[in-house]
């Protein structure tokens, strides 16, 4: 059982190797992408560890990072609220629950909204405002399953429907993301691998009355009548990565992780992730990470990459055996206002 297992295991990482390979043959595109809210990040606990630990993220948390991690959780159900204060004045606000089912696996749903606030509606004829405004919405429903292959071998899938909806034009898609965990890596105790591919899918495009126009048709006799503007394809923010973490007991109440991970993405440059937590007994947590994209260059080949550090904290409480954690994390933004991100999650 032992050896199937691991046969599993060496085709699926494979199979992710295979398909990142043949989505990123081409040089990495820099321009206008589809679905651009499925990189916003969730959760304070690992953005305060920079997103790094994709090979440990565990619970309800690692249906964003690594699907795969989902099956990995002491309790039996978690419940999990996030609210992010993000550039422009962006509102994300993250809900999720997730149940595990013994002999089958985990599942979870969640669900993922942006706040943009009210926009001024302008015309051609009027380019200072109707004096309407309108709210764009953008929300993501995913559904995830994982499943632990093994003691050390997890596996999971994410299903996500993505809608954007600006005034009178609409757009959306489904979106997956896969993902692989392997600890004792090497039959070394601590040592974590983790791989994902994330939101593959069709492009999407704008369709709706937003994009009519009145329009004369040159020799003909015909008055001005509607016409449609189809509106271009755009592919999703496709990416590959790949993430290392070693886990180190320093006494009987205190542990260090350390993470790593390599992201390689189809419209950006590729980003360096790297994060510490230091965790006393189970109760406390301290965090920090930082990201690198050297490659983010603009055409004077300065480095426009938005983001580096970020820091974090948590505390965890059992109440009549519900386990609350409450997690703060900070991530210094480029050219906006830095990010503020609280998450709640309860195991029960």
């Amino acid at each position: 059982m032992k050896h199937s297992l691991n046969r599993f295991m060496v085709i699926l990482v494979a199979l992710l190797l295979l398909v990142s390979v043949s989505g990123f043959a081409q040089e990495a595109r820099t321009g206008t992408n589809a679905a651009s809210e499925l990189l916003i990040p969730v959760g304070a606990r690992y953005i305060g560890m920079g997103g790094a630990p994709l090979a440990v993220v565990s619970g309800i948390d690692a249906i964003y990072y690594n699907p795969a991690g989902l099956a990995s959780s002491d309790k039996s159900a978690y419940g999990m609220f996030s609210q992010m204060s993000y550039i422009a004045d962006i509102d994300v606000t993250y809900a999720a629950a997730s149940v595990n089912f013994e002999g089958f696996g985990s599942l979870a749903f969640a669900v993922k909204s942006l706040n943009v606030g009210e926009i001024d509606i302008t015309t051609v004829d009027l380019p200072d405002g109707t004096g309407a405004t309108f709210s764009p919405q953008f929300l993501t429903v995913g559904l995830t399953y994982s499943r632990a292959l093994s003691d050390r071998v997890y596996v999971g899938v994410t299903g996500n429907l993505v809608s954007e909806t600006m005034d009178r034009v609409k757009a959306s898609g489904m979106v997956f993301d896969f993902g692989v965990q392997y600890r004792g890596v090497g039959q070394i105790d601590g040592l974590s691998l983790g791989l994902a591919v994330k939101n593959i899918g069709q492009s999407m495009q704008f369709e709706g009355t937003g994009l009519v126009r009145q329009t004369n048709i040159p020799d003909g006799d015909r008055p001005t009548s509607p016409t449609g503007v189809v509106a271009q394809t755009d592919e999703l923010p496709t990416s590959f990565e790949i993430g290392l973490n070693y886990s180190m007991k320093i006494d009987e109440r205190s542990t260090v992780d350390f993470s790593s991970l390599y992201q390689e993405q189809s419209f950006l440059a590729d980003i360096t992730k790297l994060g510490v937590e230091y965790s006393f007994d189970n109760m406390a947590f301290l965090r920090a990470g930082y990201s690198i994209s050297p490659d983010a260059l603009d055409l004077n080949d300065e480095n426009v990459y938005n983001y580096g550090l970020t820091l974090g904290a948590g505390l965890q409480y059992s109440i009549n055996n519900v386990d609350v954690r409450l997690d703060y994390a900070f991530r210094q933004v480029e050219y906006f206002d830095s990010n503020n991100v609280f998450s709640l999650i309860f195991g029960f």
